[in-house]
């Protein structure tokens, strides 16, 4: 008898573990990523020779505002919310992580991210966002040490950037000089881009640890004022600094520029704009006319031309140059991915392109935001 219960009771235990780990192969098999999980494409296949003109390599993302191609070819990716991506082309996201302090409001949060020139060396990372102080809203920039897929050796180098639900500026870019280029928005008080001593509305240059270099033009970190929304900076191949920046907004839209940055220059707002260039200021290289706003993002040298993205404009935009000079204004894929962000050379030689069309403006499509890749061949044939 007691044999018989013995035997009874396995065979019970044996088909509770059974069913246990039937469930469990069941609940496994039904996860998946979600719909805001950030992944690879298989458009992003480069394993063939023949480069196709655009294929998007990146979906669901969440408002990516910049992009730095680490030497391995990985990439990071600054999330407007304050999440830093990095990943891989072939294996996907390699680690998430929130960046302490970000503040998403607005305009506002993690905006742009720079890498040292000398990163193989020292892996410094820079990050330019949003944070709140005392109540009140501020913009900073953070240097770190790219550690283990991690962010490491936080330091804050340089603080006090007004802040503000709009016009924030964000983008940081290292020139050719070796400093870190800064582009400032005017916080929403637009006299404050008049005002040397203030650091809203300019364009700043720093040493790589936030302190002040020697020859700058007002003894503090501004290098040029006079700017609404600045949100693109590049370098030609001359040398020269080229920044696009946002020009009225609201009821009375238009105006958008792109600037010859000039160490000391005062490029006007809010005095000037468009083709009413007052004494003492520079006028813009091109500019959209009073009715038509481009909300250019970012900027990029490229044999020849400027490319930027246009967020309102929803296009690609680029700025053929005859050396000081710009001849003409090209559009490509007007209206065909939505509102357009950053863009960047890969070290691959091929262009990388964000939407953003889940920043509260636009009309997401299946997928955004994404990162499309481009050939940037097309734009010679």
């Amino acid at each position: 008898m007691k044999k018989k219960i013995t035997i009874l009771i396995l065979v019970v235990i044996i088909l509770l573990a059974g069913g246990v780990i039937y469930a469990i192969s069941r609940i496994a098999k039904n996860i998946t990523p979600t719909s805001n999980s950030p992944q690879v494409s298989q458009e992003g296949d480069s394993s063939s020779k023949e480069i196709p003109d655009q294929a998007t390599i990146v979906e669901n993302l969440t408002i990516p505002w910049g992009l730095a191609f680490l030497p391995d070819e990985t990439l990071l990716i600054a999330e407007r919310p304050g999440n830093l991506l990095h990943l891989s082309f072939e294996d996907g996201v390699q680690s998430i992580i929130e960046v302490e302090g970000v503040e998403h409001i607005g305009e506002g949060g993690l905006l742009g991210i720079a890498l040292h020139p000398q990163f193989e060396n020292n892996n410094w990372v820079y990050l330019y966002l949003t944070t709140t102080v005392d109540g009140g809203l501020i913009n900073r920039v953070e240097r770190y040490r790219w550690q283990d897929d991690q962010l490491a050796n936080k330091e804050t180098i340089f603080t006090d950037i007004p802040g503000a639900r709009f016009h924030d500026g964000g983008r940081i870019a290292f020139g050719p000089d070796g400093y870190l280029y800064i582009a400032t928005g005017d916080a929403g008080n637009e006299n404050s881009a008049q005002d040397t001593t203030s650091l809203a509305g300019k364009i700043l240059r720093l040493k790589d640890d936030g302190t002040i270099p020697e020859d700058n033009p007002f003894n503090n970190a501004v290098y040029s004022y006079g700017h609404r929304n600045p949100q693109g900076l590049t370098w030609d191949n001359q040398g020269r600094l080229w920044s696009t920046e946002h020009g009225r907004s609201v009821l009375a839209s238009g105006f958008d520029e792109l600037n010859l940055i000039e160490s000391g220059k005062n490029y006007g707002w809010p005095r000037s704009e468009g083709n009413t260039v007052l004494p003492g200021t520079v006028g813009p290289a091109l500019h959209s006319t009073a009715d038509i706003t481009w909300a250019p993002a970012s900027a990029l040298y490229w044999d020849g031309s400027i490319f930027f993205g246009g967020l309102r404009g929803e296009t690609l935009y680029e700025a053929v140059l005859s050396n000081s000079t710009v001849t003409a204004l090209k559009k490509h894929f007007v209206g065909e991915f939505g509102r357009l962000r950053t863009v960047e050379l890969g070290p691959d030689g091929l262009m990388y392109l964000t939407t953003s069309n889940r920043d509260g403006r636009g009309s997401p499509q299946e997928g955004d935001d994404k990162i499309i890749r481009l050939n940037p061949a097309q734009f010679r044939r």
